[in-house]
Parts: C-alpha cells; sequence; structure tokens
C-alpha cells in the first residue's frame, strides 16, 4: 500500500456520468473523487499522489477546454476529455496543450481504462521528476557563492589552472573548491556535474583567458 495511491479526479455536470464512472472506476481498484463544476474542482484540495483529471468539455460555469489553458503552466493532473459534443477542432486544441486523450461519448470500457492508466503513468514520472529536480536544486542551494563561479568553469572544460586564473586564486584553492563542489552536488564525475549544469541552466561558456591559455 503506497502513502499517496493514484486518484481519479472527475469534472462533468452529470449527475449519471459521475456515479457511472465512479463505480467502474472503483471496480477497478482506483480511486475517485467527483465534482459537479470547475469551481468545485478548483476548491478541493490537490492530491497528494499520482492523479488524473476525467474533465467534461462542456461544464455549466466554465469550457473544459477553457479550463486546460488556465490551468496549463502548473503542476496538474494529465487530463483526459470526456465529452458528448466532440468535434475535430476541439479534440486538435485538447490534444495540443497536451491533454492524454479526448474520447466521446459513449465511450468503451476499454477505452478509459487505458487512457486513464496513460494518464497516471504520466502524472506518476512527471512527479518524480519534479522531486528529482527539486532535490537538485536543493543541492545546488548549498554550494557557496564561490563554489557557484568555479561550477560552470569546471564544466565549461578549463583545466584548473585556467579555472583558478579566471576567479585570482590559487591552484591548490580551486581544487579544493572543485572537490567540494563535485561532493555537495553528488556528482561522482565531471560527467555528472556537466549534466546537472545543464538540467540546472547554468550558462556555461568559455572565458576568454581560458580560450587564450587553451
Amino acid at each position: 500500500m503506497t502513502p499517496n495511491p493514484p486518484i481519479v479526479l472527475i469534472v462533468d455536470d452529470d449527475a449519471r456520468v459521475r456515479e457511472a464512472l465512479s463505480e467502474l472506476l472503483e471496480a477497478h481498484g482506483l480511486r475517485v473523487a467527483a465534482y459537479a463544476s470547475a469551481g468545485d474542482y478548483a476548491r478541493a484540495a490537490p492530491p497528494a499522489g499520482p492523479a488524473c483529471l476525467l474533465l467534461d468539455v462542456e461544464l455549466p460555469d466554465i469550457n473544459g477546454l477553457d479550463l486546460q489553458s488556465q490551468l496549463a503552466g502548473g503542476d496538474h493532473p494529465p487530463i483526459v476529455f470526456i465529452t458528448g459534443h466532440g468535434d475535430i477542432p476541439s479534440s486538435v486544441r485538447a490534444i495540443k496543450h497536451g491533454a492524454v486523450d479526448f474520447l466521446t461519448k459513449p465511450f468503451g470500457e476499454d477505452a478509459l481504462l487505458a487512457a486513464v492508466d496513460a494518464a497516471l503513468a504520466q502524472d506518476d514520472r512527471l512527479r518524480a521528476e519534479r522531486a528529482d529536480m527539486g532535490a537538485l536544486r536543493g543541492r545546488y542551494a548549498q554550494l557557496t557563492p564561490r563554489e557557484r563561479e568555479v561550477l560552470p568553469l569546471i564544466v565549461s572544460g578549463l583545466m584548473n589552472k585556467q579555472a583558478a586564473a579566471e576567479l585570482g586564486l590559487s591552484e591548490v584553492t580551486l581544487q579544493v573548491h572543485r572537490r567540494n563542489v563535485l561532493r555537495k552536488m553528488g556528482a561522482q564525475s565531471l560527467a555528472d556535474l556537466v549534466r546537472a549544469a545543464e538540467r540546472l541552466q547554468i550558462p556555461v561558456t568559455h572565458s576568454r583567458r581560458g580560450e587564450r591559455e587553451a
């Protein structure tokens, strides 16, 4: 039993649809939370574990596609659209903006479960990536100001002597900072550190002095 098992969030103004979907998903061992409007969904606490959002296009307070646009850029569950009024422009817009699937009512049980499984797997993966990125940012935050100056010089390919000259340090001092940077960043090698710098989008350029000495 995981601390935060997956949950399927349903937003549909038709009570019969909410009930039918809830019974189907719960019969397959999934937790469900259902809402009659986008406003009810927005006021609910965000899920703590992997989740997906089954979202109707036609809602009483906002169009589902417009809600998708409002959620864009935030950490929200992957969306599977469900609608009784599907059309090609709407489906194209939904998928273009990241929806996992666009199902037109009545849809088959297998199609729904496949879309839900794909959405939950995607959210689980994205949550792991965000957690990993958060840990990486935390390691970077442990660096001293001087170590943050040393890091881009190291990953740019400068030799210790060149990097030390760039910062006005002795080579021995530079080597101490280099070891500290590798240790604090959890890097086992220069390649690991380069990848970490790329993920953090740290600008990496050779200094003019380094280029002349290279």
